[in-house]
């Protein structure tokens, strides 16, 4: 699925480049490792390739992709559940599934959801704006 070389982001970490594909023995099990290095922060994280996909390991989306994103941070208001702990399961769930426009929507939403931010917040919106697309792309992922 995943090979050396390849650009992957990690839900919880961000975007990265797979730097190794090994066989370990963990527990007395032997299994394939991606080691993955992440890209703004230099961290270092180890997936077993049979859980990959469960812990919502991805491609690196087109910009095509980024485009429908924009659209989707620059949309209108999301209805979201009202209790902050099934906002938190809802949100959980999703990032797991890879949904990069209801990641936006999510970004969107942890913002304030407007489009027009409330005073004091343009230059902290900017910030998480470009983090938020770092995560999405980082500078080393677009060709």
């Amino acid at each position: 699925m995943f090979d050396v070389g390849d650009k992957v982001v990690y839900p919880h970490h961000g975007a990265g480049t797979v730097v190794s594909k090994d066989v370990k023995l963990v527990l007395g099990e032997e299994r394939e490792y991606l080691t993955i290095k992440i890209l703004h922060n230099e961290m270092t994280v180890n997936v077993p390739v049979d859980n990959a996909e469960k812990v919502g390991l991805r491609w690196v989306i087109d910009q095509e992709m980024v485009e429908v994103v924009v659209k989707v941070l620059l949309g209108g208001s999301t209805e979201m559940p009202k209790n902050w702990n099934r906002r938190f399961k809802h949100n959980r769930d999703k990032m797991k599934t890879g949904d990069i426009p209801h990641r936006g929507r999510r970004a969107r939403v942890a913002r304030g959801g407007s489009r027009e931010p409330r005073q004091g917040q343009a230059r902290q919106g900017e910030a998480e704006d470009r983090r938020g697309r770092h995560r999405l792309t980082g500078p080393e992922l677009t060709a």
